[in-house]
């Protein structure tokens, strides 16, 4: 039997920073969290054998098995060095005809390593898959890691990732709940509001999750949203949109964790814990600091403004799912061939891995616009390349080696360029690389006017223009006069790579764009 404090550790999953642990200090915290029932940890980053070894040494120290949850919506590597890194939902949905048994197939192989990977690790809950529905081309926060913005298509998706995840063993997480698609606010940084009717969001928003919960997933992530349709309270603190919708509307069962408590959306709002345990939250997630959380939740308890049944009714479902992980343990000294016995380890190919990744990236190059007679380029002395958006992911990047080395060009007051060519002459072709990256904290997904304004202006004195977006598609909807539109979903070396052999005639473009971008082409 647990007493009342551990029931209450094992309602968190606390933060795990992989690149801390070569601190003794730092490992002694988390193996006292450990000792005090901590329900599991999320982990951010750090060196494969070296978070595989602590992860294990953590699952032998707990009498519960831990939750060990991370986001890799690209794969582990998206966390953790020396794993695979996949490309965005998007992109997935661009490289990916769900009606080509060929392609679904690819899509079921590709969610197995990432599950293989995570288990190998000791990520036993993936926090994947993002099933909001991208209706705001200027999502800050979401954007590249929806699949769509249609929510059959999100729900297609979701729903293959669920079955393929659960079968192979480890707990999916749909998030972010009811819906996170339709924001221009990162809610890392403040509270979105979503001001649609109600039939709007159940229809387009929540339908995905509905069928997520049919597809059996073990648990789903809320955002920190206010959508005055649903509540006047945010989402994470609504008892209406978290016990009602949820739990009794949508009939669902498993397990309902909070998005990151760091997050400043909440900061206006008091004892959110105590709040979020009474809309009837399960887990919550990576709060500030855990102990005084804990002291928090007991003193509500004290006080009669949590029932211990409430704590008592998340604690069987969190137990009820640990009941289902899977702790491998590698034969000492000997292979699975010897012993005879079953490993999950057995089989994993992390160089299959990366192919894979490598045939997803290849196949979600999407030719948006296509003037006859520019593709391929077959001279490429003639070619002028410039560099927009952000300037943190294009150093070193494939394209560089692709032009004459003195023709390269920058814009936007945020580049530094090692190197600047000659005054751009009248009728080149001009190839414009624009880098978006999507990440928490930044509060944006596009480029700025200013940016915009240059490269109108740049496209203007060209012969011939191509666009290339490495990352959000919507960038492109600002260049309908270019000669070429090209979306590759990610401002990875790996996806320049892969645009750069469709430039030359080395690939087809095989991809579909996920997204409308309300292009005028004619």
């Amino acid at each position: 039997m647990l007493n009342l404090e551990q029931k209450l550790y094992q309602l968190i999953i606390n933060r795990l920073d992989g690149d801390k642990l070569s601190s003794a200090s730092y490992r002694e915290q988390a193996i006292a969290l450990v000792n005090k029932g901590i329900g599991g940890f999320i982990l951010f980053g750090g060196k494969k054998d070296e978070t595989k070894n602590f992860i294990d040494k953590l699952q032998s120290l707990s009498k519960i098995p831990l939750f060990i949850a991370s986001d890799i919506e690209r794969g582990v590597g998206q966390q953790v060095g020396e794993a695979t890194r996949f490309p965005s939902q998007m992109s997935v949905a661009a490289a990916i005809n769900k009606n080509k048994a060929d392609d679904v197939e690819l899509l079921k192989n590709a969610i197995n390593a990432i599950a293989q990977e995570a288990l190998d690790i000791g990520i036993n809950m993936p926090l994947i898959p993002v099933l909001d529905v991208n209706r705001n081309p200027d999502n800050p926060i979401i954007c590249t890691r929806a699949f769509s913005d249609d929510p059959e298509e999100v729900a297609w998706y979701g729903k293959t990732y669920i079955t393929v995840l659960e079968e192979a063993g480890v707990l999916s997480c749909a998030k972010h709940f009811p819906g996170h698609g339709d924001t221009s606010i990162d809610s890392h940084i403040e509270l979105p509001v979503i001001s649609k009717p109600l039939k709007e969001l159940l229809n387009i928003d929540v339908y995905p999750f509905r069928e997520a919960v049919s597809a059996g997933v073990s648990s789903i992530m809320t955002g920190h949203l206010s959508i005055p349709a649903f509540d006047i309270l945010p989402a994470t603190l609504s008892e209406k949109i978290i016990t009602g919708l949820l739990r009794n509307n949508l009939g669902y069962k498993g397990i309902i964790m909070t998005d990151a408590l760091n997050m400043s959306a909440l900061k206006e709002y008091d004892h959110v814990p105590v709040q979020c345990i009474n809309a009837g939250f399960d887990i919550l997630l990576h709060p500030e600091n855990v102990n005084s959380v804990i002291e928090e939740l007991k003193q509500a308890v004290s006080y009669g403004e949590i029932k211990e049944d409430t704590i008592d009714s998340a604690v069987t479902r969190i137990l009820k799912f640990k009941s289902k992980i899977k702790r491998p343990e590698k034969p000492e000294g000997c292979n699975d061939k010897k012993t005879g016995k079953s490993s999950l380890f057995d089989g994993i190919s992390y160089s299959k891995h990366a192919v894979l990744s490598d045939t997803i990236s290849e196949r979600a190059v999407t030719l948006v616009k296509n003037t006859p007679g520019v593709l391929p380029i077959r001279d490429i002395q003639d070619v002028y390349l410039v560099f927009a958006g952000d300037e943190s992911v294009y150093n070193g990047s494939p394209p560089i080696n692709y032009v004459p080395n003195n023709t390269a060009l920058y814009v936007g007051a945020g580049f530094k360029p090692a190197h600047k060519g000659p005054p751009l002459r009248d009728a080149p072709t001009i190839i414009v690389a624009i880098f978006t990256n999507i990440a928490a904290w930044k509060g944006s997904s596009g480029i700025s006017e200013e940016e915009v304004q240059l490269i109108k202006k740049l496209i203007k004195k060209s012969r011939h223009s191509i666009i290339l977006s490495f990352g959000s598609p919507y960038v492109l909807r600002h260049f309908n006069e270019a000669d070429i539109l090209i979306a590759a979903y990610d401002p990875t070396e790996q996806a320049q790579s892969s645009v750069i052999k469709c430039l030359k005639g080395e690939l087809s473009f095989q991809g579909r764009l996920p997204v409308s971008l309300k292009l005028n082409l004619t």
